[in-house]
C-alpha cells in the first residue's frame, strides 16, 4: 500500500491485481473500509470470506447494525448458521459497499449486490444460487424489521402470457393472448396459467398441422379439430415420461371447446361460423373410489409425523388429516382460524378455496392443542400479502418469514410415508380419509357436506358409496335366501349372540354388557357392539331443555349411570366408566339450570 499515498487510488487498480493482495493487505484493506477511508466494492468483497468482521467492526458505526440484523434473523426463525451466513456474506458486504446504516439500506442495494453476483457467475462460472438465496432471505428479514417495504418476489418468476403461447405459429397466438387476458378478469393466475398450457398445445397443434391458419374463423371440424383429437392419447406428458393421461386429455378438449364456444359467445368476429366442439369428444374419466388410507396405514403415517423434525409441515399434515381440508385451505388458514362459540366448542374457520365458500370445522381438544402447537412455533413479522386478494393477512403456516409452501409439504409427506413403508402418498388421501372415517362412524349426508365444503350431494356421495348399509343389509338377505334354496347351512345360527340369561336374570345393572340409562328406560348392547353412538345425544345436545316436571325422571337417570358407572368401573371398563360420569356431570349442569330457571 506504500505505492497509494491515497488509497482510493487502489480501488481503482484492476480486480485481479487487488486479489493478489497478501493476507496483511487484504487485512489492511478491509480496516480502511470499515473506517470508511475506503468505499467498498462488490466485485472485490464477492471474492472474500469475512468470518471475522464483527471483530473488526468492534466499536465502529457498523456492529451495532450488524448485531441488530443477526438478532433480527434469529427472531424470525434462521438458525444461528444461516443468521450468521446472511450477516457476514450479504448485509456487511452492502454496508462496506453503500457506507449507510441498516435503516437505510434499499431494495435497489440488494438488486445491485444480486447483479454482481450474477456478473460474477457468467465470468467465474461460480454458481451465484447460494448468495442469490441467502439475499433473498435478507430481503424477508429486513421486510420483517420493518426496514423494506415489500417482501422479496417469489423465486419462481411468472412466465409471461404472451411467452406462453409463443410457440404458436402465425397470428392465431394473438387471438389466444386476447383470450387468456380476458379470463384474468374473472379467474385465478393459477386457472389462467392452466388455461395457457392446454390453448397453447392446442394452437400449436393446429397451426402445425396448417401453416396458413390465420383465426378461430378458419378452423374446420375434419382438417384440424378431429386430428387434434386423434393426437390427444399419443401426445408427451412434459412432466412425466410418458403419455397425457385420461384427465388431462379430458382437460384440453374442454379447454379448446371453451375458448371457441366463449369468443362465439362474446361476438367476436373471428369464431368459427358453426361447433366444432361436442359432447362426444370429451373422453369419459374413470370414477374411481376416494383413495382412503386403510387404519393401520393411517396409524403408522401418523406416527411418523408425530416424529418428524420438521415440525410445521409435519403438524400441517396432521391437521389436514384431522379436519379435512385440501393443501390449498389449509396453507391459506390465517391466525385467527379458530373460532370459540358459546355452548358449541370450538370450531375451525375454513377459508374459501375450491369451491369458493368458507365453512366451519368443530375442533376436537387434540387438534386444538395441535393448533396451538402450531401457532407457538410459527414464524412471527409482518402481514404478507394473500394470493386471492392481495391485502395483508397473517398466515398460521409462516416459516422463515415466509408462508409455508406446498412443495414443502408434499416433500415431507413423501419423507413420512416412506419411512412408514407406505409408498406413494398425496395430500388429498388424508381428506379422503377423514372423509370415510367419518362415514364409518355413520355421519349423515348434510353432515358430511358441510364438513368438506361440498357444493352438492353428488360429490358426498362418493364417499357414501364406500360402505353403504343398505348394500350390506341387502347383500346379507339376498345371500341367506340363496342359501336356503341350496340347503346350506345359515350362519346367523352360529353366530355369537347376546346370552338370554345376561339380560333376564337379576337387575339389568348387573348384566354383563354395554349399558345405557335413557331418560325413558335402557339400552343393552353385547360388548361386541360397544357402545352406541346414539345413547344420550339428547342429554348432551347443547340446545336441550327441560322443565320442572321432569326432575324426577333426571334425577332417577342420574343416579342410575352413577350405578353403571360404578359397575364400569368393577369390570375395567375405563371409557365406560367415562361415558357414565360425562352423563352424570350433564345431568347435574341440567337439574341445576331447570331448579334455578
Amino acid at each position: 500500500m506504500l505505492r497509494y499515498p491515497d488509497p482510493a487510488q487502489w480501488s481503482q487498480e484492476p480486480l485481479e491485481r487487488r486479489l493478489e493482495a497478501n493476507s496483511g493487505t487484504r487485512a489492511f484493506v478491509l480496516y480502511l473500509m470499515v473506517t470508511k477511508r475506503i468505499r467498498g466494492d462488490f466485485p472485490y468483497l464477492l471474492e472474500r470470506k469475512l468470518a471475522n468482521i464483527f471483530v473488526e467492526v468492534q466499536g465502529t458505526d457498523y456492529e451495532d447494525d450488524l448485531r441488530f440484523f443477526s438478532a433480527q434473523a434469529r427472531k424470525v426463525g434462521f438458525s444461528e448458521r444461516v443468521s450468521a451466513a446472511m450477516t457476514t456474506s450479504v448485509i456487511a458486504k452492502i454496508l462496506l459497499r453503500t457506507q449507510q446504516p441498516l435503516t437505510q439500506i434499499t431494495s435497489a442495494d440488494l438488486e445491485e449486490f444480486e447483479t454482481c453476483c450474477r456478473a460474477r457467475e457468467a465470468q467465474t462460472g461460480i454458481s451465484a444460487r447460494p448468495l442469490l438465496v441467502l439475499s433473498s432471505s435478507t430481503r424477508q428479514v429486513l421486510f420483517h424489521a420493518h426496514l423494506l417495504a415489500n417482501p422479496p418476489l417469489s423465486r419462481t418468476q411468472r412466465v409471461p402470457l404472451k411467452d406462453r403461447v409463443g410457440a404458436v405459429n402465425g397470428p392465431f397466438a394473438q387471438f389466444l393472448l386476447r383470450y387468456l387476458e380476458r379470463k384474468e378478469v374473472t379467474c385465478t393466475r393459477k386457472t389462467v396459467s392452466s388455461l395457457a398450457t392446454r390453448l397453447a398445445h392446442f394452437g400449436q397443434f393446429v397451426t402445425e398441422a396448417d401453416p396458413s391458419l390465420a383465426s378461430p374463423a378458419e378452423l374446420t371440424r375434419r382438417s384440424h379439430i378431429e386430428p387434434y383429437l386423434v393426437s390427444l392419447p399419443r401426445s408427451p406428458n412434459t412432466k412425466s415420461s410418458g403419455t397425457l393421461s385420461v384427465a388431462e386429455q379430458s382437460r384440453r378438449v374442454r379447454a379448446a371447446g371453451n375458448f371457441l364456444r366463449e369468443i362465439t359467445e362474446w361476438g367476436w368476429p373471428e369464431a368459427p361460423p358453426r361447433q366444432l366442439f361436442f359432447r362426444s369428444d370429451v373422453p369419459r374419466l374413470p370414477r374411481p373410489l376416494p383413495r382412503h388410507l386403510p387404519p393401520d396405514a393411517d396409524r403408522l403415517l401418523a406416527q411418523e409425523l408425530l416424529a418428524s423434525d420438521y415440525r410445521q409441515a409435519a403438524d400441517a399434515l396432521l391437521l389436514q388429516r384431522a379436519c379435512g381440508l385440501r393443501i390449498g385451505e389449509l396453507l391459506d388458514l390465517e391466525l385467527d382460524c379458530v373460532h370459540e362459540i358459546p355452548e358449541a366448542g370450538t370450531w375451525l374457520k375454513i377459508p374459501l378455496g375450491k369451491m369458493k365458500t368458507e365453512r366451519m370445522v368443530p375442533l376436537d381438544p387434540d387438534t386444538l392443542a395441535l393448533v396451538d402447537r402450531i401457532i407457538a412455533e410459527r414464524s412471527p413479522g409482518q402481514p404478507l400479502a394473500h394470493p386471492r386478494t392481495g391485502k395483508p393477512a397473517q398466515f398460521l403456516f409462516t416459516h422463515h418469514g415466509r408462508r409455508l409452501g406446498e412443495s414443502a409439504v408434499r416433500l415431507e409427506l413423501n419423507r413420512a410415508a416412506q419411512a412408514a413403508g407406505l409408498g406413494k402418498i398425496t395430500p388429498h388421501q388424508l381428506r379422503h380419509t377423514y372423509a370415510t372415517a367419518l362415514i364409518n362412524a355413520g355421519v349423515t349426508l348434510q353432515s358430511l357436506m358441510a364438513l368438506l365444503g361440498h357444493v352438492s350431494a353428488e360429490m358426498s356421495l362418493r364417499y357414501a358409496s364406500l360402505f353403504d348399509s343398505t348394500v350390506r343389509t341387502e347383500y346379507e338377505r339376498a345371500l341367506d335366501l340363496a342359501k336356503s334354496r341350496i340347503g346350506l347351512p345359515d350362519l346367523k345360527e352360529h353366530r355369537s349372540l347376546l346370552p338370554l340369561s345376561d339380560v333376564s336374570v337379576g337387575s339389568w345393572h348387573d348384566t354383563a354388557t354395554i349399558k345405557s340409562r335413557l331418560a325413558g328406560g335402557h339400552c343393552l348392547r353385547s360388548p361386541a357392539q360397544q357402545a352406541c353412538q346414539y345413547a344420550n345425544i339428547c342429554e348432551h345436545c347443547p340446545s336441550f331443555r327441560t322443565e320442572d316436571s321432569n326432575l324426577p325422571v333426571l334425577e332417577a337417570q342420574r343416579k342410575d349411570a352413577l350405578i353403571l358407572a360404578q359397575d364400569a368401573k368393577r369390570r375395567g371398563w375405563d371409557s365406560e366408566v367415562q361415558r357414565h360420569e360425562a352423563l352424570v356431570t350433564q345431568l347435574d349442569l341440567l337439574i341445576e339450570r331447570t331448579r334455578t330457571a
